[in-house]
């Protein structure tokens, strides 16, 4: 499998402290990796630092094999990286529709500048979107600040896919949320996959993390202590990479 994304030896620092310690990582094109463990293990700082957010070395990062790392964040969304960031971040006081033509706007003028880029099977657009998650079609005129949680998070995933990603950073998605909101959010993402789209998944429950990737990758303290298929890993080494000792996770 070639590596759509890959990180050699990443290393990220805010300020005098580190957070990372040399992370090595891969995602092939079309893939899903999970990315677990407990809070203050590195994970939201690792989607941070690949997507430009923190200063990194150039050659940390590599996206098609050409190193990337400290590229900025909106030339990191040119070359086809997309985030879908921890609490959403959406423009309050805007509709779910100008929220969602943010990004069509954003994508158009980064095609301009790097020639055409199709995120899939034809590029992700307002109807596909719309058909991804059809309350956003129903809310199109609602300001963002009156949805629910849920539908803050579908707006945020549909925002972040009309940049035409080809790989998707997630952090967090579920955070919050009611369980039938979170299976309603995960549905999409054998879609979204199937569009060519791959996936880094940052996520706590530790059970939707193993169903809904192809691989996992669980961190502690800025490291990786366990790397595999998510299908072969037991709850009891998942445990024990966790915590650093052997608990089991629930």
């Amino acid at each position: 499998m070639s590596a759509v994304l890959s990180t050699h030896g990443l290393v990220a620092r805010y300020g005098d402290f580190q957070a990372l310690y040399g992370v090595d990582t891969e995602l092939g094109a079309g893939e899903c990796v999970a990315l677990i463990g407990a809070n203050g293990a590195g994970k939201s700082t690792f989607l941070r630092a690949v997507m430009g957010l923190l200063p990194v070395a150039r050659e940390m990062v590599r996206l098609d094999g050409e190193p990337v790392g400290g590229t900025a964040p909106d030339r990191m969304v040119q070359k086809g990286v997309a985030i879908v960031p921890e609490g959403r971040r959406l423009f309050t006081g805007m509709s779910v529709e100008d929220n969602l033509r943010v990004a069509i706007d954003q994508a158009a003028r980064a095609a301009g500048k790097a020639g055409a880029r199709a995120g899939g099977k034809g590029g992700w657009t307002l109807k596909r979107v719309h058909d991804l998650f059809p309350i956003l079609a129903e809310k199109a005129r609602t300001p963002v600040q009156s949805l629910s949680g849920g539908q803050q998070q579908m707006v945020a995933i549909g925002r972040a896919l009309l940049c035409q990603p080809r790989v998707l950073l997630c952090d967090e998605i579920s955070l919050g949320l009611a369980p039938k909101v979170i299976r309603e959010i995960y549905a999409a993402l054998p879609e979204i996959r199937a569009a060519g789209t791959a996936v880094i998944l940052v996520e706590q429950d530790v059970g939707l993390a193993q169903s809904a990737s192809d691989r996992l990758y669980c961190m502690l303290e800025g490291r990786v202590t366990l790397a595999g298929k998510s299908a072969e890993i037991s709850r009891a080494q998942i445990g024990e990479a966790y915590f650093g000792v052997g608990h089991a996770v629930a």
